[in-house]
């Protein structure tokens, strides 16, 4: 599914004019989000998938699919989600935990209905800095420059996907 074609920025809703909500995710094991709700107000932070010392290898996903059921449910309901596609990983363990979270996002998602789509990396980092290769400080700062307070570069890439998102309205612009 893609959102571009599917999922249009605003809808007629009781005769106004609605913000769709959607959802720009960093997936990681320190999963970076920022949403725009349908009040156009945009959220952002970080959720953390580590897994404690006693879970089993398959938490990290029961988190992350709890999670997404729980911001659906408090800040939804989702229109489109948008996440960072990268191709390449320094090492084979975050190539692992990336797909499994890649799997479990896209799953949680057919089953909703709700169309999601990923966009490269250097697409992100070219539209948020000017620079496709820029690195996790300038990120950082480009987050700052639009106003809010990233913890991480992981909650900065969040912003930079939803702002894309919101910008080109999925790459359609």
């Amino acid at each position: 599914m893609t959102p571009n074609s599917e999922v249009p920025d605003q809808r007629l809703e009781q005769g106004r004019l609605a913000v769709l909500c959607i959802l720009a995710l960093d997936l990681g094991t320190s999963t970076g989000w920022a949403i725009r709700s349908h009040d156009a107000l945009i959220t952002s932070g970080t959720v953390s998938l580590r897994p404690g010392r006693f879970d089993g290898g398959g938490m990290r996903y029961l988190r992350l699919t709890n999670w997404l059921t729980e911001i659906d449910r408090l800040s939804g309901p989702i229109a489109a989600i948008w996440f960072e596609e990268v191709r390449r990983h320094v090492g084979t363990d975050a190539a692992h935990v990336y797909g499994g979270l890649m799997a479990t996002l896209t799953a949680w998602a057919e089953l909703r209905g709700i169309p999601y789509q990923g966009v490269p990396v250097g697409t992100i980092k070219r539209h948020a800095t000017g620079k496709g290769n820029a690195d996790k400080d300038a990120m950082v700062a480009a987050a700052r420059a639009r106003g809010f307070s990233p913890a991480d570069d992981n909650e900065a890439d969040a912003i930079a996907i939803l702002h894309w998102a919101i910008e080109t309205n999925g790459g359609v612009a």
